[in-house]
């Protein structure tokens, strides 16, 4: 997932899949050159295209370090990317919980909104708790896939600040040597730590990133004014990440194909991260997204460390608790099933569940209109 999922049953070998060939034609004495050229010309702009979209998200992280370390940052101008439809919407089923699904109109492109026609653009700032959100990725994502996200959020007037956990994104940090969920988290919760005192957050988990973002509520439950759990591991007390996703280890097939088990200790010792086939990322994680946000993944993306995933949370109801909680489920999502989702949602329930129609497991990619208008609706939610 993200990937984090990928933590489902333990395999005793741990052999890489032999990549697959694509097996081209070879072109007969009638063929056409045009056709190559034709062929390739795609292939450049697609090329070029990827190349943007990396330069853009290594262009708002760069002013992120800006930021942070008191710099000046400068406006740049923001690509957008069209979309692909949605294939199917599945049927609402009836919950205990309050929903809330996305209002927006479905067209063949879904292309991104105007500025005067985003959601945030008659909101008062100064009337929020707070306008700042913290984005924390999932296991083998970086910060670099909140980009949209990220540009969206400060088109609006917010302040969005992503951060790249250990050993992920650009923290130049063996993923293999990583033996604690807090040696993972370390980066957001010595983030939250350095915030003056009275400020509040907004903290936004994907993935293995829920499971993070409940680390850092029961540590700093006064620096988190809400919790967002996007498409999330949502545990509760007592609980590994490995426990809740073991759940459907015996239906996600998919997920067992993509896992791939590294043993930097040998074979005769514990796994030390989870990779992921490279060849199934697009099924298993973009199934909704752009081709080049699934390139810029597939360029991007890291083992996710394995000790952090077997750890148990200790969360309380007087620290974590106390945080107001909500969830954005993604329906289409083939790293954790909707069924899954709701599992999570029934055990330990949530303020209020959304439901991002069409998304896949990378809402940021998938869904990012739709994602941001959500986010923004949950950041003027009063206290009940």
């Amino acid at each position: 997932m993200g990937n984090l999922c990928t933590c489902f049953a333990r395999k005793t070998v741990a052999k890489r899949p032999v990549a697959k060939r694509l097996q081209h034609q070879q072109n007969g004495p009638n063929s056409s050159n045009r056709w190559a050229r034709v062929r390739s010309s795609r292939k450049d702009k697609l090329d070029d295209a990827v190349l943007q979209e990396q330069a853009l998200a290594a262009a708002i992280l760069f002013r992120q370090h800006q930021q942070q370390n008191g710099g000046a940052s400068l406006p740049f101008d923001r690509a957008t990317s069209l979309r692909y439809p949605n294939s199917s919407s599945g049927s609402k089923k009836a919950g205990q919980l309050p929903r809330s699904s996305s209002s927006r109109a479905r067209s063949l492109t879904d292309p991104l909104l105007q500025p005067h026609q985003l959601v945030n653009q008659d909101i008062k700032l100064d009337n929020l708790e707070t306008n700042h959100f913290v984005l924390v990725h999932g296991g083998g994502f970086g910060a670099w896939c909140w980009y949209k996200t990220i540009a969206l959020l400060e088109e609006g007037g917010f302040k969005a600040t992503a951060v790249d956990l250990t050993g992920s994104g650009i923290h130049s940090f063996d993923t293999n040597r990583i033996t604690s969920l807090s040696q993972y988290a370390k980066p957001l919760t010595d983030f939250l730590e350095k915030l003056s005192e009275g400020e509040k957050v907004i903290l936004v988990g994907h993935d293995f990133g829920g499971t993070c973002i409940s680390y850092a509520m029961e540590l700093f439950p006064f620096k988190i004014a809400k919790a967002v759990f996007v498409a999330a591991a949502m545990l509760t007390n007592g609980q590994s990440t490995l426990d809740m996703f073991s759940l459907q280890a015996g239906s996600n097939d998919l997920m067992r194909q993509a896992q791939i088990f590294v043993y930097a200790n040998g074979n005769d010792h514990p796994p030390t991260s989870i990779d992921l086939d490279k060849s199934l990322l697009r099924d298993l994680l973009f199934n909704q997204s752009p081709s080049k946000d699934v390139a810029l993944a597939s360029v991007s993306m890291r083992p996710i460390p394995f000790a952090p995933v077997l750890e148990k949370l200790s969360l309380s109801d007087m620290k974590y608790g106390s945080v107001r909680r909500f969830y954005i489920e993604s329906p289409e999502d083939n790293a954790i099933p909707t069924s899954l989702q709701e599992s999570m949602i029934n055990s330990s329930p949530p303020e209020k569940v959304f439901r991002l129609k069409g998304a896949d497991h990378s809402p940021f990619f998938s869904k990012p209109q739709a994602l941001h208008k959500q986010l923004v609706e949950i950041s003027k939610l009063p206290l009940p």
